[in-house]
């Protein structure tokens, strides 16, 4: 036995959803990928092929992006933030997104709003946390499935289903 696992501090992870406690630092950060939806990614690929068969007729040569690059999803960053509270229990949750730099700093108190994730084996995610030491709110900013797709790709969606149903009611009526 060495001497790290002499001294290793005990981390807690699974805990209630809001901690108070004094804010002792963030971990390494690393990236995870967010999968889209089959359905979601398949509806707007659909649509948004109708209006790019369109505008190829019209001899525009819309960006195309595969069925396999939406469904791939964003990246957005996980960064482990380590808390203390009042009893000196350690508590480590997962940040995803950013915050600016300069929102916390090492020591100040914190009150922290977490979720439990999907994986039971992950620590729980800070939803927002509320720096009591300057009464600042704040909440990470994640790249969501309709921000991934992008204004371009939902617009040619939205006008692949006006086109569609303007041929369907034209069909029935």
């Amino acid at each position: 036995m060495d001497d790290t696992e002499l001294h290793r501090e005990r981390i807690l992870r699974h805990v209630s959803p809001i901690i108070t406690g004094r804010f002792l630092g963030f971990q390494a950060s690393y990236t995870r990928e967010v999968r889209v939806g089959r359905p979601i990614a398949l509806a707007v690929y659909v649509a948004a092929g109708i209006a790019q068969m369109i505008g190829a007729l019209l001899r525009m040569k819309p960006s195309r992006r595969t069925l396999k690059e939406l469904r791939k999803g964003p990246e957005f960053l996980v960064t482990p933030v380590r808390l203390r509270d009042d009893l000196g229990q350690t508590y480590e949750i997962e940040m995803h997104g950013q915050l600016p730099q300069s929102a916390l700093h090492r020591g100040d108190l914190v009150q922290v709003r977490t979720q439990p994730q999907t994986d039971p084996t992950l620590p729980v995610r800070l939803v927002q946390v509320v720096n009591l030491t300057t009464m600042q709110p704040l909440t990470p900013r994640i790249p969501t499935q309709w921000s991934h797709m992008g204004p371009a790709l939902l617009l040619q969606a939205a006008v692949g289903v006006a086109i569609a149903g303007g041929l369907l009611a034209a069909l029935l009526g």
